[in-house]
């Protein structure tokens, strides 16, 4: 998704008003339970939050020039990696074998085996269309986002296809990109 990303893919910046900010940070607080203390650190009420509209209707939402999370077409928040190394513990994991590593690294799709293997790892409870945090065997953070095309108990079962999408991972544009200007 963030291949080849740069800022000039930034079509437009709105610093959003009251009650949109209000609504995204809700929105975010019900996806992530876990960051709601946090929240006002992250999202501080007094600082202006913009909202960056992306080719290929991604928003970015911006705090002091820092994307700290990002959805596509009004889907869910994802925070990007650089807030997630900060906060492991906001999302659920799922953990890939060391062959599977350079794939995703590379901006490939998470395949069911890389999951299913002896270094891979699911949450048995996670369902279909969820972002989860995609850990590496034998490394503390995580090194892409994802989105699951299935339940952790279907990616078991068929163990074929692809099980997670990768929206955005290591060294993509999204990643490199630290300020918008």
């Amino acid at each position: 998704m963030f291949k080849k990303f740069t800022s000039e893919e930034v079509t437009g910046q709105n610093q959003v008003k009251a009650s949109v900010q209000r609504k995204i940070r809700q929105n975010i607080a019900d996806e992530y339970p876990d960051l709601e203390p946090l929240l006002d650190e992250m999202l501080p009420k007094k600082s202006p939050l913009i909202v960056a509209k992306c080719q290929n209707h991604i928003n970015l939402v911006v705090v002091n020039n820092v994307p700290l999370f990002f959805n596509v077409r009004d889907g869910p928040y994802m925070p990007t990696l650089r807030l997630l190394h900060q906060y492991p513990g906001i999302m659920k994991k799922f953990r890939v074998d060391r062959g599977a590593i350079k794939f995703v690294l590379a901006g490939a799709n998470i395949m069911c085996p890389g999951l299913t293997s002896a270094g891979g790892d699911l949450d048995e409870e996670v369902p279909v269309d969820l972002p989860v945090a995609i850990m590496a065997e034998g490394k503390e953070h995580a090194l892409a986002i994802g989105y699951t095309k299935m339940s952790a108990k279907d990616i078991k079962c068929v163990n074929k296809g692809i099980g997670v999408d990768n929206m955005h991972y290591l060294n993509d544009g999204l990643w490199k990109i630290l300020h918008l200007d």
